[in-house]
């Protein structure tokens, strides 16, 4: 049976949709009819609610509306802006899929096909992927704020920009208190103002309180925004893991050893863990020392001083399930998707809550999954 939401979109977004999931989710069903009504929409859920295809299925949905209408010219429509690098070649990788599965839905209708281009432009990317984004631009463009802003600089970043209707900021609460939030929202700004329209704006956050105030950093003071809050009740699996040995002012060889014999176990007893630290070095330590109690094959480091293609390695072996356990800086803290992760252990303070239950939400990291976390404290 067709869900009443689904209407909104065409005959192939519709099947697709309806083959890939049982149902839209709460966040997707409250935020589709604001999007497609051309409204500024925060959505904000738990990890795993669906977020990312609440704003991306709407705005493919456009481009598939426009495209069997009139044929897509070679112009950006959406940028989405994400937080992390990793992220934004994790989300190519997820628009992909629906995109293919909307063309192959198009062919079975006997539409026209409807060929609608992504492509990532962070510092990481290629000067061959560069110059092909010059010569003919992506409808979509996936980014960070940082290359948003070099784009905004350059004189064929400003042509290719200047036809975009629709901004994506995900990850909104992880930006929104810092200085890369206040340069971020500059470059919105200016975003709008070379494309010469409103643009409408999808932000994408965890719960926040005063939800209010992210919307406001968003769209800025006076506009209205569709504010759709599913609450952040998930459920979780928290404890803290403590030594034998009493905890000292500074952690002894011996009792880093029992944390490594404990953390050993703990992989030993699921498929896969992610395993948080707060520092590089301790990353390419704790990873050194679990290779050796669980095998050089089964465990590697994740942190932004490796290059891209080791970062990218670490990541799919992750997520093809070869990887038993993935030591990493906040480099993973953010929504990519690395595929069914059992346990999070979190080495040392996070400093916030916050930031702890971001950590923990990397695992059971589905619709009613279910977070589980342990909390290793080092004095």
């Amino acid at each position: 049976m067709q869900t009443p939401v689904l209407e909104l979109f065409h005959p192939a977004v519709q099947a697709w949709f309806a083959s890939a999931f049982a149902a839209p989710t709460g966040a997707q069903a409250d935020a589709w009819p604001a999007i497609k009504a051309g409204q500024h929409a925060l959505v904000a859920a738990p990890t795993g609610s669906g977020k990312t295809l609440a704003a991306f299925l709407a705005a493919i949905d456009t481009l598939v509306c426009e495209g069997i209408e009139h044929g897509l010219t070679d112009e950006t429509h959406v940028v989405y802006v994400s937080p992390l690098k990793a992220l934004s070649n994790d989300i190519q990788k997820n628009l992909e899929v629906p995109i293919a599965g909307i063309r192959a839905e198009l062919e079975r209708l006997g539409l026209p096909d409807i060929d609608i281009r992504t492509m990532v432009r962070t510092g990481d990317t290629p000067q061959a992927d560069r110059a092909s984004m010059r010569r003919r631009p992506p409808h979509i463009v996936v980014t960070t704020p940082e290359s948003l802003y070099i784009l905004l600089t350059s004189k064929s970043g400003r042509k290719m920009l200047a036809t975009t209707r629709t901004v994506i900021v995900d990850e909104i609460h992880a930006l929104a208190p810092n200085k890369r939030g206040a340069h971020l929202a500059l470059s919105l700004e200016r975003l709008q103002a070379l494309a010469g329209r409103d643009l409408v704006r999808i932000g994408l956050s965890a719960t926040q309180k005063p939800i209010s105030e992210i919307a406001k950093f968003l769209i800025g003071d006076g506009a209205r925004c569709t504010i759709v809050d599913t609450g952040h009740v998930r459920r979780r699996d928290l404890a803290i893991e403590l030594p034998s040995a009493p905890l000292e002012a500074v952690m002894s060889g011996d009792v880093w050893q029992q944390v490594y014999d404990r953390l050993a176990e703990l992989v030993r007893e699921h498929r896969t863990t992610l395993i948080f630290v707060n520092t590089r070095r301790l990353a390419e330590r704790a990873a050194r020392h679990l290779s050796e109690r669980l095998g050089d094959e089964n465990v590697t480091a994740h942190h932004g001083s490796l290059s891209r293609d080791k970062r990218l390695d670490a990541e799919q072996r992750l997520k093809r399930g070869e990887l038993r356990a993935l030591v990493a800086t906040a480099s993973l803290e953010l929504g990519i998707d690395i595929g069914d992760v059992d346990l999070v252990c979190q080495i040392g303070s996070t400093r916030s809550i916050a930031a702890f239950l971001q950590r923990v939400g990397r695992a059971g990291h589905a619709v009613g999954g279910v977070s589980k976390g342990r909390l290793f404290p080092l004095s």
